[in-house]
């Protein structure tokens, strides 16, 4: 593909910066800008405001409500909406479980749920790990047993982003225990306002609640429920990995997160009237990596030209997985650097209540512990960086 962005690229940027300063709140996007929590109702406005344009699923193609943008022009909105502050929607069912239907669905269940998945009547979340299955997805052992028209499940799910937030949910599930492990797992989904069906939070290292455990009580699912066929769930599995892997990949928040660790090194005094902007040790850690970032973003561009022309992704949405982790872990350890003890201890009030907002000159500082702490994640979640690499090897290198 051409990397270059063409005119016609820079007119839909022009158009995009149009409506975002237009429809985002200034309120919202300071929130998000400065680290700060984002409730439900405005992350569900934004959700709607996006879908009344027509961008709520850049990713879908316009038969199903998409808005037939080429891959230059949904990169240069994810950036666009990043470097604004917009808040990002709640994605599974969006990037994941909307492609799976367009792949494995019937045309009934197409019909049914992808028009509320774009409305946002149905927020999806994911249940694929559980108590030791995470990396290793083929070891889960949630149960579900076929009773007449229905399934029944018992098990529990963990580390579930967005599950206190979702009014459905994706699960694999075990319907045979025959076979290799691969074999017997099953793609369904299911209201999370079934009888049996209950959320317990985890309060993270950084203090919020993000993820959750969901635990399955003798919980009634309709097999007209699951997608694709049953027992061969593991290919479902692997697609929608794919894209999650991919959905890691946008970098609009990583040049965001860049351009917010510039302006504090530019601005942090070190008592004499330098800045750590001066230093030049500083600055070639952060011009290495912003270099990365540059080579990352023609590596994922490649990709979704790829994914545009219906080529499926294979081991390089695992690459673009590992090397867009390292980028932001690396950012944010380098923003720690910059903001020094003004970071550390946390004290969650300093982030509510803004104590470090004068001594730092730059308001998003304070969240910045909260930050890094919660990015160390990015190396772990949809399957984690070492299994990346096994990927890689085994598909491209054939060991």
């Amino acid at each position: 593909m051409d990397m270059a962005f063409s005119a016609e690229d820079e007119a839909f940027r022009g158009k995009v910066r149009e409506f975002l300063s237009v429809a985002l709140p200034k309120d919202v996007s300071d929130k998000v800008i400065n680290g700060h929590h984002i409730p439900r109702e405005d992350i569900m406005a934004w959700h709607h405001a996006l879908h009344k344009q027509g961008w709520i699923t850049p990713n879908w193609p316009e038969q199903w409500g998409g808005p037939g943008w080429t891959a230059n022009q949904k990169y240069i909105f994810d950036e666009e909406s990043s470097l604004a502050g917009a808040p990002r929607p709640i994605l599974f069912g969006i990037t994941m479980c909307g492609p799976v239907l367009m792949r494995f669905g019937t045309e009934e269940q197409k019909n049914h749920y992808l028009p509320k998945i774009a409305s946002g009547e149905m927020i999806f979340c994911q249940g694929y790990s559980e108590p030791g299955s995470g990396s290793d997805l083929a070891s889960l052992n949630m149960k579900a047993v076929r009773d007449g028209d229905d399934f029944v499940l018992n098990g529990q799910k963990t580390w579930t982003t967005s599950a206190h937030m979702a009014d459905w949910i994706f699960c694999l599930v075990r319907t045979s225990s025959a076979g290799k492990r691969q074999e017997g797992i099953t793609f369904i989904l299911l209201d999370m306002a079934t009888k049996g069906v209950s959320v317990k939070p985890l309060i993270t290292l950084d203090g919020t609640h993000e993820v959750n455990e969901v635990f399955f009580d003798d919980v009634r699912v309709p097999a007209a429920n699951v997608i694709g066929e049953v027992d061969q769930g593991w290919t479902v599995a692997k697609y929608l990995l794919g894209h999650e892997r991919m959905g890691g990949g946008a970098l609009g928040g990583v040049k965001k997160l860049l351009s917010q660790l510039k302006d504090i090194a530019r601005e942090e005094d070190d008592g004499f009237g330098n800045a750590l902007w001066d230093d030049n040790t500083f600055r070639r850690k952060v011009s290495q990596t912003e270099i990365e970032l540059m080579t990352l973003e023609v590596q994922m561009m490649r990709l979704l030209s790829a994914v545009s022309a219906d080529r499926e992704m294979g081991f390089e949405a695992s690459m673009i997985k590992i090397r867009r982790s390292e980028i932001l872990q690396r950012l944010t350890e380098l923003k720690m650097e910059a903001v020094g003890y003004y970071s550390s201890p946390y004290i969650k009030a300093a982030l509510t209540e803004r104590w470090n907002e004068e001594p730092i000159g730059a308001e998003y500082a304070n969240a910045q512990t909260p930050q890094y702490l919660n990015n160390r994640k990015h190396s772990i979640f949809a399957g984690s960086n070492e299994i990346q690499h096994n990927i890689i090897a085994k598909r491209m290198l054939g060991l």
